[in-house]
């Protein structure tokens, strides 16, 4: 099945001090408001707003700590943007609540439920949008050694139950996201990219985190993250047929470009 439409871009907007690209750029409140800003001004459709890292190995903070970073933020954006999607990325309940109350609109779940069920009631009761990522394990333990029996239809019956079960609470929009990095070797990531088509059959709209992660790094020998935004941009450009509704970056302005690219090439 082709892709009719261009996906959402979501930007990126860390609020933390060891995220594995751009830990401590957006630390401070107006710093992280002014980025936010900035990727609305570059096309960003939504904005995914985090307070604690997930990369491998990554310390947990408090939930009062992590309010502290984010809740500030979001009344930050919604004081001058009152329309821009806002995701609460978080496992917690208590931080998706105040995120909620404070202008988020989605709560972009990286646990799929495994933490805590209630983000699931939660998101029913406020009318907010779930998505549910696929991991194996937690951050902490997630690289150690992942393993599957065929990675792209374990992750499919993972997800697909987990759908299943936030429906059951009452959850009216339900996206999902295969997890590319979490809990997953390189070839584990390849593997579920070449393999995308199959997850339509979720019935539900997929979100996608390609953006600077390691397995490009492995694949094109670039070492530092934030230098793998063209490669980034490249591999989406790839994956443009398969459907994918929200793919989520740090660098909006390269989506955007290739979204003007894609838009005139199938203008009639």
């Amino acid at each position: 099945m082709k892709q009719h439409k261009f996906p959402k871009i979501m930007g990126i907007v860390n609020v933390t001090p060891d995220s594995f690209s751009d830990g401590g750029l957006f630390v401070q409140k107006d710093t992280a408001i002014e980025h936010a800003m900035q990727l609305i001004a570059d096309g960003a459709d939504i904005l995914d707003i985090g307070g604690e890292s997930s990369r491998p190995n990554a310390d947990e903070i408090s939930i009062e700590e992590e309010k502290k970073r984010v809740i500030p933020v979001i009344e930050g954006i919604r004081k001058v943007n009152s329309t821009v999607k806002i995701s609460i990325d978080t496992v917690k309940y208590d931080v998706a609540v105040a995120a909620l109350d404070a202008g988020a609109n989605i709560i972009n779940d990286i646990s799929g439920l495994g933490t805590d069920i209630q983000l699931a009631t939660l998101a029913a009761v406020h009318n907010a949008g779930l998505i549910i990522m696929h991991i194996q394990g937690t951050p902490r333990t997630m690289q150690i050694k992942p393993s599957y029996n065929n990675v792209a239809e374990d992750v499919f019956s993972e997800l697909s139950g987990k759908i299943e079960l936030a429906r059951s609470l009452g959850v009216a929009n339900v996206m999902a996201d295969v997890g590319i990095g979490f809990g997953k070797t390189a070839e584990h990531n390849w593997s579920l990219l070449k393999n995308l088509n199959k997850f339509e059959n979720l019935g539900v709209p997929m979100v996608l985190g390609i953006s600077r992660k390691s397995f490009l790094g492995k694949l094109l020998g670039i070492e530092h993250p934030i230098e793998r935004d063209v490669a980034t941009a490249m591999l989406h450009a790839l994956l443009l047929e398969e459907t994918i509704e929200i793919i989520r970056v740090h660098e909006v302005k390269q989506i955007v470009t290739l979204r003007k690219l894609w838009e005139v090439l199938r203008n009639d």
